[in-house]
């Protein structure tokens, strides 16, 4: 789906014109952004959860030279779905009978 067809279908289900459906489409991608910066997580309900990760420094290795590199310690964002979501998009498996 193309960001005009979200728009479209923003105003359509809103009732609202897509210059509407776009801002507040912009408003809500605002939000997360500034409240995961500010308190490490962001919440969309039904769908999952933005959420800021400190990771360690670390070794690692140059893939080309195969020379060992310190890796700096940084902030990364991560998404983590909620299990709601994503038992609609991938149902869980059934355990299988055993046999015998």
């Amino acid at each position: 789906m193309t960001q005009t067809e979200f728009v479209k279908k923003i105003a359509a289900v809103g009732g609202v014109t897509n210059k509407v459906a776009k801002d507040i489409i912009a408003a809500y991608a605002d939000t997360a952004v500034s409240e995961t910066k500010k308190t490490g997580v962001f919440v969309l309900p039904g769908i999952g959860r933005l959420v800021r990760v400190d990771r360690k420094a670390r070794t690692g290795r140059n893939p080309a030279t195969g020379e060992t590199i310190k890796i700096p310690a940084k902030k990364v964002v991560k998404f983590r779905v909620a299990k709601a979501c994503k038992d609609a998009i991938v149902p869980a498996k059934k355990p299988r009978a055993s046999a015998g």
